[in-house]
């Protein structure tokens, strides 16, 4: 005796292959770390600090459909944060130092570092959102 359970899904035989060429994620994170287009890697992802523009200049990708949002604060703040940390146990396990120099050195450091990080994170995780055909980028409208 044999049980047969239908689910509702097509055989595997029938479903429809994926003939999507894929996009090296890899390439893509190396553009966009450098604020370059994950297509074609000579036009620019931001016309202005974080401002991400609409179109490509060279290759018209459309660089809108990106859903960044709070991802490139969150990795900056862990990269900046673990720096700093790893700065000042290493400054006090070294040398004795007055706190003055730690408010002198590390308070800039926690501002500029920041400021330095989040555009090359940004183009990144745009850029990996490129690779990954997510948020419309791969054509097929919103697949969230």
């Amino acid at each position: 005796m044999s049980v047969i359970i239908k689910t509702g899904q097509q055989p595997v035989s029938d479903r429809p292959i994926d003939t999507v060429s894929p996009r090296p994620w890899w390439r893509a994170f190396r553009r966009g770390w450098m604020g370059k287009c994950p297509n074609c890697g000579q036009g620019r992802i931001f016309g202005a600090y974080l401002k991400v523009n609409g179109n490509c200049s060279v290759c018209n990708e459309d660089l809108s459909l990106h859903r960044a949002d709070d991802a490139p604060p969150y990795v900056t703040i862990v990269i900046v944060g673990h720096l700093l940390v790893a700065i000042l146990l290493h400054m006090e396990m070294a040398w004795r130092l007055p706190p003055m120099t730690y408010i002198y050195t590390l308070v800039p450091l926690a501002v500029i570092l920041p400021l330095l990080l989040l555009p090359p994170i940004k183009g990144a995780i745009i850029s990996l959102q490129w690779a990954n055909r997510m948020h419309g980028f791969g054509g097929d409208g919103d697949d969230v």
